[in-house]
């Protein structure tokens, strides 16, 4: 079964399909809302014109989605199980070393926000009413919780007396990460502002002055920092 097939030639979808089955609509709709959303922001579209870019009825949407809200989480939700492989990757159990393996997680961390912009907006530009959906405040707390194991394995290259609290040293490096992602990451490798050296060059100077006024920079790889 078909919902509302246009006729022939009318124009397709932004996904290159003009009709959907039942099974499909779902996948489709959150395909067409990333598309919208990487043109306008998460706030940029209303759910009626969602169901026409997707060529179904206005009511359609709702089988799947109580509202746009709900399918702007579902988006961000994704998005976060997706930065929570990138970081884990990255993070690799801490290898070669705990404060080597941060840095990675702050390139995975800028990566991602390159190459997956909708995503990136749906996560953190959208204002979702509270409470949040459950689904997505998990999915946000696992990829916090990578971030969080990383400064934990630092802070426990201090003796006791001198170590910081890891949950304040992982909030501080995702606000770095965060801060410059927004700032100076752009899609399709452009820059949202001139900056002259790459975003990546910025964040990992960045971190590494933060981990030096705590003591935990010994060790930490010192690439030099060249302009773009």
């Amino acid at each position: 079964m078909r919902f509302h097939e246009q006729p022939p030639n009318s124009g397709r979808g932004r996904s290159g399909r003009d009709s959907y089955h039942h099974g499909n609509l779902r996948e489709a709709l959150i395909a067409h809302a990333i598309d919208l959303i990487a043109e306008r922001g998460p706030s940029g579209f209303a759910f009626a014109e969602l169901a026409r870019a997707a060529g179904v009825s206005p009511a359609a949407p709702y089988r799947h989605f109580r509202d746009r809200n709900a399918l702007v989480s579902e988006i961000a939700r994704r998005g976060f199980d997706r930065l929570t492989d990138a970081l884990a990757a990255a993070w690799n159990g801490g290898r070669p070393d705990a404060l080597a393996a941060i840095e990675a997680c702050g390139r995975a961390y800028l990566a991602f926000a390159r190459a997956e912009p909708a995503l990136y907006a749906a996560m953190f530009e959208n204002a979702l009413p509270e409470p949040a959906e459950p689904s997505l405040v998990l999915a946000a707390d696992r990829a916090f919780r990578v971030l969080r194991q990383a400064a934990a394995a630092a802070c426990e290259r201090l003796p006791q007396e001198r170590r910081p609290p890891a949950l304040m040293v992982a909030l501080h490096l995702w606000s770095l990460a965060h801060g410059i992602a927004a700032l100076f990451v752009g899609r399709a490798g452009t820059a949202r502002r001139k900056l002259p050296m790459p975003a990546e060059a910025l964040l990992e100077a960045g971190v590494l002055i933060y981990l030096q006024s705590l003591g935990l920079a010994a060790g930490l790889s010192e690439a030099p920092i060249t302009s773009a």
